[in-house]
């Protein structure tokens, strides 16, 4: 049997140590410890990889330590506004979204674009029909945001917008899984 591998990240922004409270580093290691277990139990089970990736950037969508799903930066216009992609190597098929408000998972979004296999990315008003369409659980647009991101924004644009720093925690999410029959996927969310 071929051992599998899940291996996630919960930002590529750059956060010095120190940064981050105690706290804020304890509950985001806890958070990457929950994904990781989530995407484990899976492969455990001789599960797929792409179930794998779902499961665990299901975990980081809902913390909100981390910038995807809840906890999301705001767009420039003061909205949640989230991206997700996915795909799977067993079938070399993929699935994206862009700029979705109401799904409370955008990777499942993506992976229900992926399966129905009619388009490969769906953005905006369209692809939240679509979730709803196909009774993908939503969440209040208030569930996403964060006081935190709103102060980063209103300090952003009270900088005059140009004042983008680049120390500031503006990552995303991602995971790539590889099963025990060979088979791997990737996410990736913003």
């Amino acid at each position: 049997m071929t051992q599998w591998t899940l291996t996630i990240h919960g930002g590529s922004g750059r956060i010095e140590r120190g940064t981050l409270s105690a706290t804020a580093d304890a509950g985001a290691r806890a958070g990457l410890g929950r994904a990781l277990d989530a995407g484990s139990a899976v492969l455990a089970q001789d599960g797929a990889a792409v179930d794998a990736v779902q499961a665990a950037i299901e975990v980081l969508e809902d913390d909100p330590h981390f910038n995807a799903g809840r906890g999301a930066a705001l767009s420039g216009e003061g909205r949640i506004e989230l991206d997700a992609a996915i795909m799977d190597g067993a079938t070399r098929a993929a699935g994206s979204v862009a700029q979705v408000t109401r799904p409370r998972h955008p990777i499942a979004l993506a992976r229900a674009v992926m399966d129905e296999g009619t388009h490969v990315l769906l953005a905006g008003d369209g692809a939240d029909a679509f979730a709803a369409a196909r009774g993908l659980e939503a969440a209040a647009p208030g569930w996403f945001e964060l006081p935190e991101r709103r102060r980063q924004l209103e300090e952003l644009l009270a900088k005059g917008g140009d004042a983008f720093d680049v120390d500031m925690k503006y990552g995303t999410v991602g995971a790539v899984a590889c099963d025990v029959h060979g088979q791997v996927a990737a996410l990736g969310q913003q």
